[in-house]
Formats: structure tokens, C-alpha cells, sequence
């Protein structure tokens, strides 16, 4: 199920064909958007980021949140509205690289630029091997051979 990317909101009939033919799909896609952003304001109280450290709290809801995208497409990845979700609402709202661009920006000022290189980096290739691994973990549960 695809949105037409020429569908203009602010025409009454391409508005009412949107909700008609992807309404469902928007509807889980924002309580599961909720529900992730919940979860990561949680781990943020609980893993708070401070000035001059390692920003640890995004860092691992990032690789968590990459690493359950990587399950996520192996072991649901055909359901229609679970997918939407839980890919796009859920560990959306969950995963913050927005606040990892902000974090390592803030981080670039004299005696921090080694700190922020290694966060800037490090989550990348974190991010990357948390999917792959959340994919060849599922593969291997579920049997299906991974294609590389």
C-alpha cells in the first residue's frame, strides 16, 4: 500500500480519497509514534544527556531502536498495519537521530571535537550493525537465508 505523493491536502477530495484509502494505516501509524516517543522520553529521564559526556541515552535508543528495525523486517515485515506500526509509529517515534545530529553539533567546540567524532561515527556504525544483526538473529531463528 503506497500514498500518491501528488495527493494535496488542501483539496477536499484528494483529503477525503487520503483518509478513505490510508486512514487505517495513519491512524496506527500516529499511536505507534506516541507510544515510541513515550518509551524514548522515558530512557532520556533515565539516561538524562549532559554537557561534555557521551551522550548514552540516544546513543543506545538508537542501536536498540536500529536493531528491532532490523527483527521488525524479517519477522513482520509482511503484515499490513503491524509493519506501519511498529517500523514507521513505534520505533519512529522511538529512534531520535534528529537528537543525535543536534548532540553531536553541540558537542564540535574546542576539546569536545574527538568526543563528538567518535559519537558521530560510532552511532553510524552501531545503527548499521544493529540492523544487520536484528536481521541475521531473525534469519536464523526463523530459518530464511540471509542474501547478502
Amino acid at each position: 500500500m503506497s500514498v500518491d505523493p501528488d495527493v494535496d491536502v488542501h483539496i477536499p477530495a484528494q483529503r477525503r480519497e487520503l483518509a478513505r484509502t490510508h486512514g487505517g494505516v495513519l491512524v496506527v501509524i500516529a499511536l505507534g509514534g506516541g507510544l515510541g516517543a513515550l518509551a524514548r522520553y522515558g530512557i532520556s529521564q533515565w539516561l538524562p544527556t549532559t554537557p561534555d559526556h557521551f551522550p548514552l541515552g540516544t546513543f543506545l535508543i538508537n542501536v536498540v531502536g536500529c536493531f528491532l528495525i532490523g527483527v521488525l523486517m524479517v519477522r513482520w515485515g509482511q503484515r499490513p498495519l503491524l509493519r506501519p506500526f511498529l517500523g514507521v509509529g513505534i520505533l519512529g517515534g522511538f529512534t531520535t537521530f534528529s537528537t543525535y545530529a543536534v548532540e553531536t553539533r553541540a558537542m564540535l567546540t574546542p576539546g569536545q571535537v574527538p568526543l563528538a567524532m567518535a559519537y558521530l561515527f560510532g552511532t553510524l556504525a552501531a545503527a548499521m550493525l544493529a540492523v544487520l544483526g536484528g536481521v541475521v538473529l531473525m534469519r536464523a531463528l526463523t530459518r530464511k537465508p540471509v542474501a547478502v
